[in-house]
């Protein structure tokens, strides 16, 4: 009979939940609150005079602010990115997990110190290799760079070696060839692990402050993360007007964690089984 939570382990969930959901409520009732409002002390819970105006401000594409079309940059980008890092990931760990081939260790060693590597390192180095592309001011300026990272070709690896390797040999006696078995028998056994990299990935990407200011010139290119910097001035600050562009941030993550928590749970917790 299993052992039913106790009162203090609630205690501690509702407690953990008052502490990560509450900012985003407050972001989210701020949003309607006047200006004067949102600079009151102290601070009022609910609006006295809800207004929409901060919504009606930045959900237009040719305003001062196109908060909207920060976000529809940012959707593209950060899609774009996570199904390309997937596939990179993918190919590259299975090839790790279940090929044999030479200097294989050396390789999967050398792969791994990268991680040790820290992000501003490469900064410089991308942006030259973008600024010789001619991909600056571009969408694939925040798509490509980074697609073939250490941790997605890592986490894919781990999760390839925890897949039995009777399902291949099955399918090879068959006369199944590599990439059938790959695509066929490998990657549908892999949903969870990529759920998993391509939420991470869309995260990353979406939340990604520093790169897109150093490659985005035009401010109708700009990314959400970017963009939202325009909106705070040199003398006031508008806080319903931030709000709200930080509430519609939200939301696209927000969604597709609902409809992909259960395989980025499955994900992480099968991917750790085998070394």
């Amino acid at each position: 009979m299993r052992k039913r939570p106790s009162v203090g382990f609630w205690v501690l969930v509702i407690a953990l939940t008052v502490v990560f959901v509450a900012p985003l409520v407050w972001m989210a009732i701020t949003s309607f609150k006047t200006v004067g409002e949102a600079q009151q002390v102290p601070p009022t819970i609910v609006p006295e005079d809800p207004t929409g105006r901060a919504y009606g401000e930045i959900l237009t594409t040719g305003g001062q602010n196109p908060v909207l079309r920060w976000a529809i940059n940012s959707f593209l980008a950060a899609t774009l990115h996570a199904g390309l890092v997937v596939l990179v990931a993918s190919m590259a760990g299975y090839a790790l997990a279940r090929m044999e081939f030479r200097f294989k260790k050396a390789i999967f060693g050398l792969i791994m110190a990268t991680l040790f590597v820290p992000g501003f390192v490469f900064l410089m180095p991308n942006y030259l290799l973008m600024d010789n592309l001619g991909w600056l001011d571009t969408l694939w300026a925040l798509v490509v760079p980074g697609a073939a990272g250490a941790f997605g070709v890592f986490f894919m690896r781990q999760f390839f070696l925890a897949i039995p390797r009777e399902l291949e040999e099955v399918a090879m006696i068959d006369g199944a060839n590599a990439w059938t078995v790959f695509s066929r028998i490998i990657l549908p056994n892999a949903k969870p692990a990529i759920a998993t990299l391509t939420v991470l990935s869309f995260l990353a990407n979406w939340n990604d402050f520093i790169w897109p200011l150093y490659v985005l010139f035009s401010p109708e290119r700009l990314t959400l993360p970017a963009g939202l910097k325009l909106l705070q001035g040199a003398y006031t600050t508008d806080y319903p007007v931030i709000m709200t562009g930080a509430t519609v941030a939200s939301i696209p993550v927000l969604i597709l964690y609902i409809f992909v928590q259960r395989y980025v749970i499955e994900g992480v917790a099968r991917s750790g089984i085998k070394g």
